[in-house]
């Protein structure tokens, strides 16, 4: 991190980190350590007695692995099973969900979000630049995220690890700090 923070004041968001990504249609992923990662965040959460907000995509595609009611819908064992709030959400901003986060947000006082979870470049980046724009202080953490190969416009395969990077380099200094799970666990 660039600078030393408070982060007595900042949510972890736990963005959809549920059983569907494992379906092999999504294709190849990157990071391997992002659930350890997460685990962790969520972890240190717990013991300094922040809150911890987790986030399910509830998909309306009949063809997506996390449409309601599929065993691909559910969070991840690693994920609290009674968080401080659950946000469900069909879009890719976990600020548009149901409950609000950002309402709930300012009626607990905080300041700040820590976002993690599945995908890096999707719904991660979507809740990072929605807090970063709502002035919440954002900070990414990238090696708990993940992401999958996607297919460009012109037929090209984008490696992972290429939107990973991207992803970062968008959202630093503009949108979020973008941190490791190293720089932010042992933060006061």
């Amino acid at each position: 991190m660039d600078r030393p923070r408070d982060l007595s004041r900042h949510a972890l968001v736990v963005v959809d980190v549920q059983r569907g990504f494992a379906d092999p249609s999504w294709g190849r992923r990157d990071n391997p350590a992002c659930e350890a990662n997460v685990e962790r965040l969520v972890r240190a959460w717990r013991e300094a007695g922040r809150p911890v907000v987790a986030v399910r995509h509830d998909s309306v595609s009949p063809d997506s692995p996390l449409r309601p009611g599929q065993p691909g819908n559910d969070l991840l064992p690693l994920v609290p099973a009674e968080p401080d709030l659950l946000v469900i959400k069909t879009v890719n901003s976990s600020f548009h969900g149901t409950p609000d986060l950002e309402v709930w947000l300012r009626a607990q006082g905080l300041t700040g979000v820590v976002v993690c979870g599945i995908t890096t470049n999707h719904c991660c980046e979507t809740t990072a630049r929605v807090a970063g724009n709502l002035g919440f202080d954002t900070l990414f953490v990238l090696d708990a995220t993940h992401t999958f190969d996607r297919v460009a416009p012109d037929g090209s395969v984008v490696p992972a690890e290429t939107l990973r990077h991207v992803t970062a380099t968008n959202l630093d200094g503009e949108f979020a700090t973008v941190v490791t799970t190293d720089d932010v666990v042992g933060v006061g």
